[in-house]
């Protein structure tokens, strides 16, 4: 007897079955082919119907691509954290503010200090995950992987950081309000803060400390309270409260995380506070992540976006999904596909009222 036969008589399939079997079988994965695909958009939209990770990749891409097009205007929130810009994604980042394809951005502390030190004709070379770290620290060179940066430019951007401080009135500032007049120092156009301050998108850095800004801020404090003078201080306190108020006043929000860490949290978390001001969005329309960590560890990073929904961080019918995908490979296309297909034209940008600590209109720009 024939394997087939084996099967058959092992089971015949009722009448319901064989329907659902048919329906389960009738859509074929798609196969890459470089004869039809011109560009990024074409290989993205490819892979939306291919499987594994580049499912996953394409399913981000046409999510991203729905929030940039949706009518009720989700106010897109960017989460970024991880070796970005060694990875050489500043002008992508940057591109991303400047096409008014994100509307905030809560960012690690390392990420705007290396788009400081780029901004300030400082580099990232091309280095070795393999190099002799011994030889590298006796050079003052600094080894991210395979990136290498000047430790030398570093300890002079960090004192410049710290002495910009001193320039400051001695109060509290949220990290929206310094980085904000940090951007101020700097004028490159492939900068990530110089296009967002000259979209008026605020930028917020909760964890500032855990960072060479950190590192500047805290020369300025030790030598503002060695000379008896008053320094200035960050009020992490005070983000919460400034990017709570920017969530409230839109009339969706959507997410979109590269990798995870405190920016991830920051933004969800921010739904969650929104009951302070007495009102419950719902939870992200959107949300979209690619990240290295996987869900299995219990840790923030890789946990699903679904798991958020038990929060009430994303809402119950969102569109969401998950690339577990570098992001030096992930971003570009995800970015890339929507670049290219034209997706954000006509998206306008938001405009941001704000009188001190208080966002006191967030409206769309004419």
């Amino acid at each position: 007897m024939s394997y087939a036969e084996i099967i058959k008589s092992l089971q015949e399939l009722s009448s319901e079955e064989k329907k659902r079997k048919k329906s389960l079988l009738s859509s074929r994965i798609n196969q890459v082919d470089f004869d039809k695909i011109k560009n990024v958009a074409d290989l993205v939209d490819v892979f939306k119907g291919s499987s594994i990770q580049a499912r996953n990749v394409g399913q981000c891409a046409d999510i991203f691509q729905r929030m940039l097009k949706d009518r009720e205007r989700p106010t897109i929130m960017l989460g970024l954290a991880g070796p970005l810009i060694a990875a050489g994604l500043r002008k992508v980042i940057r591109d991303m503010i400047h096409h008014n394809m994100v509307d905030l951005v809560v960012s690690t502390g390392a990420i705007l200090y290396q788009d400081f030190y780029a901004a300030k004709g400082a580099g990232h070379y091309f280095g070795s995950p393999h190099a002799d770290d011994t030889q590298l620290r006796d050079l003052y060179i600094n080894r991210i992987y395979d990136t290498y940066v000047d430790e030398h430019k570093f300890a002079e951007f960090d004192s410049m950081i710290g002495e910009f401080a001193d320039t400051l009135e001695p109060r509290s500032y949220s990290s929206r309000e310094f980085i904000g007049l940090l951007s101020k120092t700097i004028d490159d156009k492939n900068s990530i803060l110089v296009a967002a301050r000259k979209k008026g998108i605020p930028v917020f850095c909760p964890a500032i400390n855990d960072s060479s800004i950190g590192i500047g801020l805290t020369e300025h404090y030790y030598l503002a309270r060695k000379h008896g003078r008053q320094p200035i201080t960050i009020d992490s306190i005070r983000d919460n409260y400034e990017i709570t108020q920017a969530v409230v006043k839109s009339k969706r929000t959507a997410a979109f995380y590269v990798a995870g860490g405190v920016p991830k949290n920051y933004i969800n978390d921010s739904i969650v506070m929104s009951y302070i001001f007495n009102r419950y969005t719902g939870g992200h329309k959107y949300a979209i992540q690619m990240t290295t960590d996987a869900p299995h560890w219990g840790g923030l990073s890789g946990s699903t976006l679904a798991e958020a929904q038990s929060w009430g961080k994303v809402n119950k019918k969102a569109n969401f999904s998950m690339a577990f995908v570098e992001p030096s490979i992930s971003l570009p296309l995800i970015y890339g596909a929507a670049f290219q297909k034209k997706v954000h034209k006509g998206r306008k940008g938001l405009a941001y009222k704000w009188a001190g600590d208080q966002l006191k209109e967030l409206k769309v720009r004419k």
